[in-house]
């Protein structure tokens, strides 16, 4: 089957896209913005990419931010740091629940009734209930490609 996501043309009840690649892990991305506050948000396009250097990336796609971004990108981009907690069949629906739209002052992690570790090297705090915590420093890079002319 071809098709075009931006033209929907699959012909399927429910987009493809969202199964071609399974297992698809769930990253749980804890942040913190610049005056402390703390959001934790589920992202099922979260991976490791890459082990020389470690790299994690999470996609976030739009917001309902008034500039069009989630909380945990703005958070991410203005302080530079994130926790990737890994979500276990066990919090499935903990990790459901905190995928609520909230404002940006709403504590998931209270609303849902989790607690919290400090991390070793970065500030956000770790979701203590899971067993796995991917402490990020965030990095940007570009690769720029120069397509033939002939």
């Amino acid at each position: 089957m071809f098709f075009e996501p931006i033209k929907k043309n699959h012909g399927l009840p429910k987009n493809p896209f969202n199964s071609l690649v399974i297992p698809r892990p769930i990253g749980w991305i804890t942040s913190r913005d610049p005056e402390g506050v703390v959001n934790l948000a589920p992202y099922s396009f979260f991976n490791a990419v890459c082990y020389s250097p470690p790299t994690v990336i999470f996609a976030s796609g739009a917001g309902s931010g008034e500039d069009g971004l989630k909380d945990s990108l703005r958070n991410v981009e203005a302080t530079g740091e994130f926790v990737a907690n890994m979500v276990t069949w066990e919090l499935r629906e903990q990790m459901v629940e905190t995928a609520a739209h909230l404002a940006p002052a709403e504590d998931e992690m209270a609303k849902v009734g989790l607690e919290t570790e400090p991390s070793v090297l970065v500030k956000p705090p770790r979701v203590k209930a899971s067993p796995t915590h991917l402490e990020c420093r965030y990095t940007v890079s570009y690769t720029h490609l120069t397509l033939p002319t002939k």
